[in-house]
């Protein structure tokens, strides 16, 4: 494959993208108050409906699923470049890489970003359709029971490389790759919360809550 232009910025734009720091941007434009100075101090949706409510809280959700969404659909814009659907595959996923590198380390917003859940989810979203539908299951067996967001993602995170090997495959060996660092990736992020969950001190999401 030759060198191509179009191949960089589609890279720095799925960053650019993932740098977007939606909580932290409608919060302080909104509410005046830097999400990142409250609650868990994290730049996600999860703190935003902790903080912000369950309605801000959503809307952030899904602006942050849809920079995944958006990241790994620059690919198509370079797509003549790649001389197979497996090198073509394997960039897309590079791309899904670099908009959560945006999101855990914004540029917008001094490098200080949130876990990429959401983000991680818009991009399998797009690339494992199937293996979302059973890691939803997997987060709404653990959450909905517990109302520990932070259990359901770690809970989903580990299920992705099985969903993605054993169950909706065959998968080419990049997409086994990128499963298993999203099985590392996840718990790691969340190592504050996997602290405060055997401490007993984790917060719990109010579903009821405005």
């Amino acid at each position: 494959m030759e060198f191509h232009w179009g191949l960089l910025f589609c890279l720095a734009g799925a960053y650019l993208l993932g740098s977007i720091p939606s909580a932290v941007w409608i919060g302080k434009t909104f509410y005046g108050i830097d999400v990142r100075e409250h609650g868990s101090g994290n730049a996600g949706a999860t703190n935003a409906l902790r903080v912000l409510g369950k309605r801000t809280g959503v809307i952030v959700l899904l602006l942050d699923a849809l920079k995944g969404v958006l990241a790994v659909a620059l690919g198509w814009l370079v797509k003549e470049a790649f001389s197979s659907p497996d090198l073509f595959s394997v960039f897309q996923l590079t791309l899904g890489l670099f908009a959560l590198l945006g999101h855990v380390f914004p540029l917008f917003a001094g490098f200080r970003g949130g876990k990429g859940i959401a983000t991680l989810a818009g991009i399998v979203t797009i690339l494992f359709p199937g293996a979302v539908l059973i890691c939803l299951l997997v987060f709404a067996a653990f959450f909905l029971p517990s109302r520990f967001v932070s259990l359901g993602s770690i809970a989903a995170s580990l299920a992705f490389p099985v969903a993605v090997i054993w169950i909706t495959g065959p998968s080419t060996w990049p997409e086994i790759i990128f499963s298993l660092m999203v099985a590392v990736f996840v718990p790691l992020t969340h190592r504050k919360n996997i602290q405060r969950l055997l401490k007993g001190t984790e917060n719990k999401i109010n579903l009821n809550k405005k």
